[in-house]
């Protein structure tokens, strides 16, 4: 369906089209995808048109997904990855494109929580783990899959950060500093590679129902006492992060380069 535009007629604009499916004939890589956000991002994903391509350690889960996509009529693929060693992350990236004949996307999702306890009682060795998954897998990302894009016209990637990546919060600081250094690689990757068509962008989730969130607030008590953190006093689905990142891979984004879009209910503004 064409829209007609109202826009000044100097400006000679094209007509606005409004695609059935978003994502078709794309094929975006996610990592982290066995549960939570990276699984529902591949659901949303094939529904718009995508083939997918699902990177994580648990490979069974990966498999279940993929069973339960190309049920639908989707085109996926399960890639066993570990976002901490990069010739892993490069050969995940090679099967995508050995697979479909290219990489037009990619959610860079996979991540650890907080130790949860002040910085002088957490254990050197899983603050590295932290760094090293949360941070030094989007890098890993980012180094591989631009390439991928590149050789096909460009791209758009979506790194996933967090609420804790724009706000302090006690007990989880070497998460919060890993989710400030995504923005900021972010930020700084647009720069280098929107001339070259490939867009960067960020969203801050807040406090949603995912695996690891469940494993943080194991009771109802603590989860409703976080969600009053947000001014909706809700805990967000993995698919409304989906909802966020399909935006941003979409042409509907295609202005929207180097941002970080808080999908936190609010609770950025200052609702503690």
């Amino acid at each position: 369906m064409t829209v007609a535009s109202t826009a000044h007629p100097n400006h000679n604009p094209a007509p606005v089209t409004i695609e059935a499916r978003r994502l078709d004939g794309k094929t975006i890589f996610i990592t982290g995808a066995s549960s939570g956000i990276g699984a529902a991002a591949a659901r949303r994903f094939v529904a718009e048109g995508a083939d997918v391509v699902v990177g994580a350690r648990r490979i069974d889960r990966l498999e279940s997904l993929v069973d339960e996509l190309t049920s639908e009529g989707g085109n996926a693929l399960a890639v066993h990855l570990d976002v901490t060693d990069e010739a892993s992350v490069a050969k995940a990236v090679q099967d995508t494109v050995e697979r479909f004949g290219r990489l037009d996307g990619a959610v860079n999702n996979a991540a650890l929580s907080g130790a949860g306890a002040p910085i002088v009682d957490t254990d050197s060795d899983y603050v590295r783990q932290v760094f090293d998954v949360n941070l030094m897998g989007v890098y890993f990302s980012l180094k591989y899959e631009i390439p991928a894009m590149l050789a096909t016209g460009g791209g758009s990637i979506v790194n996933v950060s967090s609420v804790g990546g724009i706000i302090g919060m006690p007990n989880i600081s070497e998460y919060i500093a890993s989710k400030w250094g995504v923005i900021g690689m972010t930020k700084s990757v647009a720069l280098e590679y929107g001339g070259a068509g490939v867009r960067v962008n960020a969203i801050a989730p807040g406090s949603t129902k995912t695996d690891m969130y469940d494993a943080w607030l194991p009771t109802p008590e603590a989860q409703a006492k976080v969600a009053a953190y947000s001014p909706m006093n809700q805990i967000a689905l993995p698919d409304d992060m989906a909802r966020v990142a399909l935006f941003l891979l979409s042409e509907e984004s295609r202005w929207t380069n180097g941002t970080v879009i808080a999908a936190d209910g609010g609770q950025h503004v200052g609702c503690f």
